[in-house]
């Protein structure tokens, strides 16, 4: 119970946030949320998922926290929608890239939904992705629309492709 309401309180701060330290705490709720839930199995593979998991999501939070602080140097704003710096763009879509899983930045994420159970793989699938998802639409207009459509049908192209191979269901 406290894992799903520190999940749901860590999604809240993030999608409801107008301030890049906000977003990036809420953020961080999720991964530290998270983690007890992928190694819960105290299976070897569980505890290689996990850690896994949190070195990609502290990687990304990381790379959040730079675009934002970037930004800020040269524009003076910490606001999410006044995103407008364009190395700070950059650098925010392939950290937003690397939490939702896409394309160039996706190799972790079957391999931790390997080592976790069906339902926490789930809310990894799901649920998860509803923060960064959220931070990429209020960002959008300052993102390059080609990057992200490339890396969209990348996605889509390379998981089709890739699922025809799979012999498991998860």
């Amino acid at each position: 119970l406290i894992f799903i309401t520190s999940l749901l309180l860590g999604s809240t701060i993030t999608i409801s946030s107008n301030h890049w330290v906000m977003a990036w705490t809420g953020l961080e709720i999720n991964t530290l949320a998270v983690l007890p839930l992928i190694s819960k199995s105290h299976h070897p593979r569980a505890v290689e998922a996990a850690t896994k998991y949190f070195l990609v999501q502290a990687a990304a939070s990381t790379l959040v926290l730079f675009s934002s602080m970037t930004n800020a140097w040269h524009t003076g704003q910490w606001d999410i929608t006044q995103m407008t710096h364009p190395t700070s763009s950059l650098i925010l879509t392939a950290a937003i890239s690397m939490k939702l899983g896409l394309v160039p930045f996706h190799f972790w994420f079957p391999e931790v939904l390997q080592g976790s159970s069906l339902m926490t793989g789930l809310l990894l699938s799901t649920a998860m992705k509803f923060p960064p998802i959220t931070l990429l639409y209020m960002t959008s207009h300052s993102l390059n629309p080609s990057l992200l459509t490339t890396m969209a049908i990348l996605s889509a192209a390379l998981g089709g492709w890739m699922g025809l191979n799979q012999t498991q269901t998860r």
